[in-house]
């Protein structure tokens, strides 16, 4: 017997490795780069954000693509599960803001040691520096991987975690999208998720590294609405960025071009009570200009040019302010809006949304319902998450369940 061929030694590569493993079978892990979980050392800044202490359904929510494929991944290999796998080997973990959770020493490379260690543990045949030129097949089955080197590596069953487009540098350059469409999969077109957007506007780069915090943003495209939600977003030299703005990347349209980007700045307060702050502000203020009340509602720099925005005389004494321009301030106060010109290139983006379609994989054991020993895991396949370790654990999940699945009898 050959054994199970795992191509790609990220996240959801090595779990299924080990799942494999376990169940007594012979692995081995392909991996192009010269070490393993490349992608894995660069999350959370180098602090890994390895999963959510989230419970299911808290989980699923924060999936908007296809959320309901991963509930048997995530019933097999939970948060709780990676949690206690790191913990019971020498890697304590701790549960920061948002429930994310963390390698208690905040090195990622704490949490790819360990997994390096259990593969060697389980006498996995790590293979690095070992690219993948394709998947030999044989009567509807897959037979091998033809490497690199022009040699063969035979397999009983071949489990695919190549990962997507984000971050080329750690190896995610679309291979196994190129697999798996040679063995007729459907493959999504690969677009960024999780990063940041560029706006048809240009003064957002005249506030280049402005921090905004507690203000509410909504994406909408026409009267839809498809995502609102508060916290902290950034403003940068090619648009907009920051926690906002990359969960609402995840909910662009297709095309993305002309999506509109709505801020309430003042969320804590309805436009009633905003209105009575302002006719306050400004009976107080007299005949002081416009431009020296503003940095009491807002940052320095966004006062700055907020009246310009608003189309009203920065140098207009506060008595001065007519009703309808207090109502145009009032209005962009409560609805600042931007214009999407575009998500940032894939090789900016987190992860990567499209791969292989859903519909064409088994949920319950990640195997292709077209090649009967070929397995699915990770980033490569069609869903993504918002920030919070939520991806992470995706590959977390889809690799136990393809490892353990591929190791099922070859029941296929």
């Amino acid at each position: 017997m050959s054994g199970i061929v795992v191509i790609g030694g990220g996240a959801a590569g090595m779990m299924a490795a080990v799942f494999a493993a376990r169940a007594g079978e012979n692995v081995t892990l392909l991996e192009k780069n010269e070490k393993l979980g490349k992608k894995v050392y660069i999350t959370g800044k180098g602090r890994c954000n390895l999963t959510n202490d989230c419970d299911l359904d808290g989980f699923l929510a924060q999936v908007p693509r296809n959320p309901r494929f991963l509930y048997s991944a995530l019933n097999f290999f939970s948060p709780r599960d990676i949690m206690s796998l790191l913990e019971e080997n020498g890697c304590p973990v701790t549960v920061q803001r948002g429930k994310r959770v963390f390698p208690s020493s905040e090195k990622a490379s704490d949490v790819t040691k360990v997994l390096s260690s259990l593969l060697r543990k389980l006498d996995v045949r790590v293979r690095l520096n070992c690219g993948v030129k394709g998947l030999r097949t044989e009567s509807g089955r897959v037979t091998g991987a033809e490497l690199s080197d022009g040699s063969f590596l035979p397999a009983d069953a071949v489990i695919l975690a190549c990962g997507g487009l984000s971050y080329p540098s750690t190896g995610s350059t679309g291979d196994g999208y190129r697999f798996a469409e040679a063995l007729g999969h459907t493959v999504i077109p690969a677009s960024p998720v999780l990063v940041g957007l560029e706006t048809k506007e240009a003064w957002p780069r005249s506030l280049q590294g402005l921090s905004l915090r507690n203000v509410t943003l909504t994406l909408s495209s026409g009267k839809k609405t498809l995502y609102t939600e508060l916290g902290e977003m950034l403003f940068t030299h090619f648009g907009v960025s920051g926690p906002l703005v990359l969960e609402a990347s995840c909910h662009l349209p297709d095309p993305a071009e002309g999506a509109v980007l709505s801020i309430d700045l003042k969320p804590g307060l309805t436009r009633e009570q905003l209105d009575v702050r302002i006719r306050r502000d400004f009976s107080e203020a007299g005949k002081k200009q416009l431009k020296s009340v503003l940095p009491g509602l807002l940052p320095a720099s966004l006062a700055e040019i907020f009246p310009g925005l608003c189309g009203v005389d920065p140098s207009v004494p506060c008595s001065q302010v007519t009703a309808v321009q207090r109502e145009t301030l009032l209005s962009m106060l409560k609805g600042l809006t931007l214009t999407v010109k575009a998500p940032r290139p894939v090789d900016e983006a987190v992860v990567t949304r499209g791969g292989v379609s859903v519909k064409e994989i088994e949920p319950g054991t990640m195997r292709s319902k077209l090649v009967p020993n070929l397995f699915f895991a990770g980033e490569m396949i069609d869903v993504d998450a918002h920030t919070g370790g939520f991806n992470l654990q995706i590959a977390w999940s889809t690799g136990a369940l393809a490892g353990a699945s591929s190791a099922d009898h070859y029941e296929f």
